[in-house]
């Protein structure tokens, strides 16, 4: 999906966004009752107008009719957009609207959403659950199978019957990333159809392995964040003698995570203290990332305890904050690049202005790159700096390095649980939401 740049998250007063901080579970519950017809006309919230074109008694939702289909802000010509919605979802139908834009009528399907009667199919089914997430949480953090194209590459075809048969429809290169979303047997061999429509010989994939790795939730009350992880493959342990510190024959493996208890000098540079103890053991710093607690900026409400992210370029590391209080931490991978250049990702204080499921990434455009790539449906995409976001990242495992053309690349598992935590909160059968005036796009720093 494409959304259109904008050219800064909305904010509304202090006063109004702790309101809405702190009613969320209201506002779900509210939502949960009008679709469900228990709430009257006097309860209703102040989004949901009488209308001046009713509909008939029966209709109940509007059947989604293509997928990623846009919602907007208001009935009209060139209406802002406000997100986007999966196919085949049931939205609740609050009122309906005469206006320029829509050669029918526009339907209100939500708060500060309407949809043209065009893109959906009346119905007397009930809406879906307001409270259901889009997507359920995967236990790899993946939506959907991928796989990565071989080193002879591939070609795609718009019907399964042309596989190997007819021209290709389109070529895809060594390397390239495709979520697979249904297979079939054709002619005796087996092909499968990408989530953007093309039939792809299986023989040419590779599939993409689960990664387990996930950052460290930190305790309420902690003093400070007393948690690291282990970034070379091997990191030697030492133990403190009476000269200084000897190394022992044990070892920690990559992304392992530890406490981080103490410091001290050695002779090669500095030492963290890892375990308690008569077992004392201690790491070098250079083999670990560890956090550093940091003052929210001005843009965060702290009294509201607002939602807040702090990514840290120094130690390639991300910490979300509720308030002052931080609450979960994560490696990450920031962009590769000299000062100055497009591709490192750019320090201050953003807010999120697209939430996206999914997201085709490529560098098509670029004649100069050295290495054409696209990974198709990069999942739970963040946008808070014009094309530079927050994202889940299958396609390698260099996280606590810097890696990226620009974006924070989270592990698959991470970027699944910030994506949730955050806002604009997702509704029920979207695909995309921007922010509103009365919810904001969560803060994200770089620095």
């Amino acid at each position: 999906m494409t959304m259109a740049k904008r050219g800064g998250a909305a904010a509304g007063s202090r006063g109004l966004r702790r309101r809405a901080l702190r009613g969320g579970a209201a506002a779900a519950a509210l939502g949960a009752a009008i679709w469900g017809g228990v709430v009257s006309a006097s309860q209703l919230p102040p989004w949901v107008a009488a209308g001046d074109d009713p509909l008939p008694a029966w209709v109940r939702s509007a059947r989604v009719l293509k997928r990623d289909q846009p919602l907007f802000e208001a009935p009209g010509e060139s209406p802002r957009r406000r997100g986007s919605v999966d196919r085949n979802v049931q939205l609740p139908v609050f009122a309906a609207r005469r206006a320029d834009g829509c050669r029918g009528r526009w339907l209100e399907v939500g708060a500060t959403a309407w949809v043209c009667d065009d893109a959906v199919e009346l119905s007397a089914a009930g809406p879906i659950n307001p409270l259901v997430r889009t997507w359920r949480e995967m236990p790899d953090g993946l939506p959907y199978r991928y796989y990565f194209v071989g080193p002879d590459g591939s070609f795609g075809y718009r019907r399964a019957e042309a596989a190997d048969v007819e021209e290709p429809d389109v070529q895809l290169e060594p390397g390239f990333a495709v979520a697979i979303v249904e297979e079939r047997v054709e002619g005796g061999a087996r092909y499968g159809r990408t989530n953007s429509g093309f039939w792809v010989p299986m023989r040419d994939l590779g599939p993409v392995h689960a990664f387990a790795f996930r950052g460290a939730e930190i305790p309420a009350g902690a003093a400070q964040i007393a948690t690291a992880w282990v970034v070379a493959e091997r990191a030697p342990l030492f133990a403190r003698t009476g000269a200084g510190f000897a190394r022992t024959a044990e070892s920690k493996a990559r992304f392992e995570l530890v406490p981080y208890l103490e410091e001290a000098q050695g002779p090669a540079g500095k030492l963290a203290r890892i375990a308690e103890g008569d077992g004392a053991v201690w790491i070098s710093a250079r083999d670990l990332r560890r956090p550093s607690a940091s003052a929210p900026p001005p843009e965060v409400d702290v009294e509201a305890g607002e939602r807040w992210i702090d990514v840290e370029r120094a130690t390639q590391t991300l910490v979300a904050y509720e308030g002052r209080r931080p609450v979960f931490a994560a490696l990450v991978s920031t962009g590769k690049g000299a000062p100055g250049s497009t591709r490192v990702t750019p320090a201050g204080t953003y807010r999120i202005w697209a939430k996206l499921l999914t997201s085709d990434m490529d560098n098509l455009e670029d004649e100069g790159a050295e290495r054409a790539y696209r990974m198709e449906d990069v999942p739970y995409v963040q946008y808070f700096s014009k094309g530079v976001g927050l994202h889940g990242a299958f396609w390698h495992r260099s996280f606590g390095q810097v890696r990226s053309h620009g974006c924070v690349n989270l592990a698959p598992l991470d970027a699944q649980r910030l994506f949730w935590w955050t806002s604009p909160r997702l509704p029920a059968g979207w695909t995309a939401v921007l922010p509103t005036a009365h919810e904001p796009g969560t803060v994200v720093r770089v620095r």
